[in-house]
């Protein structure tokens, strides 16, 4: 470990040399990727610099101990070996979690998509109110969220809704939402208080950049017609609304929320060079599938993930058997201690898996 550990130091300091150099300073692309690898590189290479320290220190304390001392000075040393060692058990722990593979989608923004699936209306009204905890809490961790199609039910929910997050790690802290949510509660439309169970789907992908996936213009064909609202009522008659065909693979995106119609076109391009690159990225992993599986789930929407219980008002991730009794909170964003425990998860898996 502390051999990986010099050699990424030895690259975080080449990489600030670099930086200062003027022609890296002139080449936008070269200057763009060193500060990218320099600042992934950075928790890493301070942690470890904070160890190196705290070795020394150790190494000095324990010599000290072995000299002659008076009472209250060698008290003051132990307790000084005791603090140290634990803060170095604490970066050892720290390191290791670093020095984890890391997903090289982490960092990109990303497009969901949420349907509602089992429960007709009812699951369509718990799609829109996925849709806002997850714009609350993109809201909470200062990302941007952008809205790139929606098909509303009769009664407001949302039949389908594509939305873009931007934000750094958007990823990292979204790609656990991926299956199916379901949701026990008595609906508004029940009027003999029976409570019904509905479910709805939720995909995250990383966004694809087309440097990701090349789409050619003679692989693709674009349809234009009337943009929709709720009930497939017709809310403008210009062709503003965009269907993007991509013959090879058969995948189809569409994009109507803008006005534009060239607008639109690129957003839907943009989902459909998303949905490319998750289908390939599927396609590789499930050859390893064996190898892949975790408790924190495999990504597939079809895999029953957590369940929200309105009356009881509770919320159950399945997958690493996590119970909060907080709902109201959790609908409303608050989602981060379910998240934050499900990569603890992965990174406890990770590194049983590395022993």
């Amino acid at each position: 470990m502390l051999d990986r550990l010099q050699s990424l130091a030895d690259r975080y300091e080449k990489l600030s040399e670099l930086l200062c150099d003027p022609d890296v300073a002139n080449d936008t692309k070269k200057l763009r990727d060193y500060s990218k690898e320099q600042s992934d590189l950075q928790p890493a290479y301070e942690a470890y610099t904070e160890y190196k320290r705290v070795i020394e220190e150790l190494d000095a304390a324990k010599a000290m101990q072995a000299e002659k001392l008076d009472d209250e000075m060698r008290e003051m040393v132990k307790m000084e070996i005791e603090e140290l060692s634990a803060r170095m058990h604490e970066l050892e722990e720290e390191i290791r979690i670093l020095l984890l593979p890391k997903d090289p989608n982490d960092d990109k923004n990303v497009i969901v998509e949420i349907r509602g699936a089992a429960g007709g209306d009812e699951a369509a009204l718990f799609a829109a109110d996925l849709y806002r905890m997850y714009t609350r809490y993109a809201d909470s961790q200062g990302w941007r969220v952008e809205v790139m199609d929606v098909n509303e039910s009769d009664l407001g929910g949302f039949k389908e809704v594509i939305f873009m997050i931007n934000g750094r790690g958007a990823y990292s802290r979204m790609k656990y939402e991926s299956g199916a949510h379901r949701v026990q509660r008595i609906p508004a439309t029940e009027s003999g208080g029976r409570i019904h169970t509905s479910t709805s789907t939720v995909a995250v992908m990383p966004e694809a950049e087309e440097v990701d996936v090349e789409i050619l213009d003679k692989d693709i064909r674009v349809d234009t017609f009337c943009s929709s609202g709720a009930g497939g009522q017709s809310v403008n008659t210009t062709k503003s609304a965009v269907r993007v065909t991509h013959i090879p693979t058969g995948i189809v995106a569409t994009c109507q929320d803008g006005k534009s119609q060239n607008s639109n076109k690129d957003k839907a391009l943009q989902v459909l060079r998303t949905r490319i690159m998750d289908m390939m990225r599927q396609e590789e992993e499930a050859k390893y599938a064996g190898e892949r599986k975790s408790k924190v789930g495999t990504g597939d929407r079809s895999e029953r993930i957590r369940t929200y219980n309105f009356p009881q008002s509770r919320v159950t991730d399945h997958r690493i058997g996590l119970t909060l009794h907080k709902l109201d909170q959790v609908m409303n964003g608050e989602i981060e201690e379910i998240v934050s425990a499900l990569t603890i998860a992965e990174q406890a898996e990770l590194m049983d898996k590395g022993e």
